[in-house]
């Protein structure tokens, strides 16, 4: 069985920020039950955290949909 591909909405939260991402996940073909990230995916996803938790409001609106916490 070949892998399959789809995309995905991943979420980051770092800091005051919360990030909504749309990322492609793969399934195996050996296990097609559990999706799997490839590394770049997943330093692109590390970045973006990073750039979350740095305050970087102008980068996180590039790159998806942008969530700021607000004190009760």
């Amino acid at each position: 069985m070949s892998e399959r591909r789809e995309k995905r909405k991943r979420w980051i939260q770092r800091g005051q920020y919360a990030v909504e991402v749309e990322v492609e996940v793969i399934y195996p073909g050996e296990d097609p039950s559990e999706p799997c990230l490839e590394p770049t995916t997943v330093k692109w996803l590390d970045e973006i955290a990073r750039r979350a938790a740095d305050g970087d409001v102008e980068f996180l609106r590039r790159v998806g949909r942008v969530f700021h916490a607000v004190s009760p």
